[in-house]
């Protein structure tokens, strides 16, 4: 029994301390191999991960139940005096002509109209469109062949990692369709929460979108087409959270 048997640092053989061409090749090989895994490390750790969840529940609580509206809608054949927005929904709302917060834009040389409005609706469901309504007098053909540019709700959200439907009816164009025909938009909006590295929460929702054109007729037998998106919420609440890899995760990887 010898007390040197527990030394761990001992002399190597001078023969194994020699360098040669191939050790070197693989030392260098070893060198970069090692390299290339502390940058993915490193990489993985600067980068932020996008984690997304489900839960029943109503987010913006603070809102005092009210969605912001964003609609951006052009009617290359009809003129923008004609065109106005309604908004109705299952609170008793019912709103001809609504005019706060919005702006028509003349096209074609005053033939068109080019209507954006931002609005706010309660959260119960409902539908808002766009018609002839309330015009002073009505139009013998209205027109609503249109060009949906945008149609959002909530806070926008510019995140790159995050791809949902929050513009789903940006570019539909419907300037082929039947000029007399009334539009449905059947859309189904999902609240949708954004958390960022700050905790600072945005609150966005997308939607699913279904659509169908008819002809529609008054009690009078006359054709009053209009463009109409009817809305309902779910009760389902996307989240994204932004989260990074924990500092002791990246050291004991390294």
């Amino acid at each position: 029994f010898s007390s040197f048997r527990f030394d761990i640092y001992r002399k190597v053989p001078k023969d194994l301390t020699q360098p040669t061409y191939t050790g070197a090749i693989i030392s260098v090989c070893c060198c970069l191999f090692i390299l290339f895994l502390f940058l993915s490390e490193l990489t993985g750790f600067i980068a932020t991960e996008i984690v997304n969840e489900l839960y029943v529940d109503d987010p913006d609580k603070d809102s005092g139940g009210k969605i912001e509206v964003n609609l951006n809608i052009s009617l290359p054949n009809l003129h923008c005096e004609l065109v106005g927005l309604d908004i109705q929904d299952e609170m008793g709302r019912h709103e001809v002509g609504h005019i706060d917060n919005s702006m028509k834009i003349p096209l074609n040389n005053g033939d068109g109209c080019r209507f954006e409005g931002h609005f706010s609706i309660n959260k119960v469901p409902g539908n808002f469109h766009v018609s002839t309504h309330s015009a002073t007098a009505q139009p013998q053909n209205p027109d609503m062949t249109h060009v949906i540019h945008k149609l959002s709700f909530g806070d926008k959200l510019q995140v790159h990692n995050v791809h949902g439907a929050f513009n789903a009816l940006e570019g539909a164009d419907k300037l082929s369709s039947n000029p007399l025909a009334s539009h449905d938009y059947i859309l189904k909006i999902v609240p949708t929460v954004y958390e960022d590295m700050s905790g600072k929460q945005r609150y966005s929702y997308q939607y699913t979108v279904a659509n169908k054109e008819y002809v529609a007729y008054s009690h009078t037998g006359r054709i009053i087409p209009a463009i109409w998106f009817r809305y309902d919420l779910s009760p389902i609440t996307v989240k994204y959270t932004e989260r990074r890899q924990p500092l002791y995760r990246f050291i004991t990887s390294v």
